[in-house]
């Protein structure tokens, strides 16, 4: 059982400093694995880790080809600026193989979990001797994983996985105890800047998490596209996420007067603390004219835009 730390009783310089001496008290005199994203929970993380072991942690970037657009280099960057060197490992050809022909949400998950921990984090750390990999786990992963509403790929202890008899190494989770908002409370305390504290969540599947059905490199490209409109039309209006996803079904449209048989992207845009419960944004009409204006101009095939307006629970946050 995970004892929660509340935002308001969160001290962030004693919490910082007890989990430095935490990794310090794990790792001893070896070299850890650090695995960035670019995410919040990871950024914060990685900041902590260096402060703790600089130089013995090695961070790691890996490109699973479902990434954002402008991505790794955008992270491999920023972090470059705030001192710590970020390695950028391609593994694109391992993420498509392990998806390819998979729809199952959870099949999707497993596939990824076992090429990330068990591929490339495995192999990473079997050649580089290390014995500790260090994430962001947070507790609404854990509290989503243990309730079954669908596995977090980065929760193995509380389902009575061993990862070191797993994949051959120990998993340190210094945010483990907190929330979103806990998480982002330490990320400005550690200096990190605004536009990574308090960015918006992205799903440890990344855009896998947004694709319904088989993900391809097509189908990725495509959610992409719209993912970069989503994110720059809505990125001021203070809502706790926002997002676009790629239905699997392709729905009747009309193109130059012709009947187009199309594809349709979702968006969702929401309000939260802490991604326990979630209310859709009210956001405006125009805006939402706005949004499905260009997605459907800046996305190839795309003929149906749709808005979600259901609550969490019983939505979801993120769709797969």
């Amino acid at each position: 059982m995970v004892s929660e730390i509340t935002v308001r009783d969160l001290n962030t310089e004693e919490f910082i400093d007890q989990k430095i001496e935490e990794i310090r008290s794990a790792v001893g005199d070896g070299l850890a694995i650090n695995a960035l994203s670019g995410g919040v929970d990871s950024s914060v993380v990685t900041m902590i880790g260096h402060r703790a072991l600089g130089d013995r942690l090695r961070t790691v970037f890996v490109e699973n080809g479902l990434m954002r657009e402008g991505e790794p280099e955008w992270v491999v960057d920023l972090f470059g600026k705030l001192g710590v060197k970020v390695e950028l490992v391609d593994a694109r050809k391992e993420f498509f193989s392990a998806l390819e022909g998979i729809t199952d949400p959870e099949e999707k998950r497993e596939g990824i979990t076992q090429t990330f921990y068990k591929g490339v984090f495995g192999r990473i750390v079997r050649e580089s001797g290390a014995k500790h990999l260090l994430q962001g786990t947070i507790l609404t992963d854990v509290d989503e994983t243990v309730a079954g509403i669908k596995r977090q790929h980065n929760v193995f202890k509380q389902l009575g996985i061993d990862p070191q008899e797993t994949f051959g190494y120990k998993i340190i989770e210094p945010l483990i105890q907190l929330r979103k908002d806990g998480v982002r409370k330490i990320g400005e305390a550690l200096g990190l800047p605004e536009e990574i504290f308090n960015r918006i969540p992205f799903p440890g599947p990344a855009l896998a998490a947004r694709v319904i059905g088989t993900v391809t490199p097509e189908r990725i490209d495509l959610v992409r596209k719209a993912t970069t409109i989503v994110e720059r039309l809505l990125k001021d209006t203070n809502a706790f996420q926002y997002m676009a996803i790629l239905h699997e079904d392709r729905v009747t449209g009309m193109r130059d007067g012709n009947r187009d048989f199309g594809l349709q992207i979702e968006v969702r845009c929401w309000d939260s603390v802490d991604a326990r419960t979630a209310s859709p944004t009210r956001l405006p009409f125009d805006m939402l004219e706005k949004l499905a204006d260009e997605i459907i101009r800046g996305v190839p095939g795309v003929v149906s835009v749709t808005y979600n307006i259901a609550t969490k629970p019983p939505s979801t946050i993120e769709v797969v």
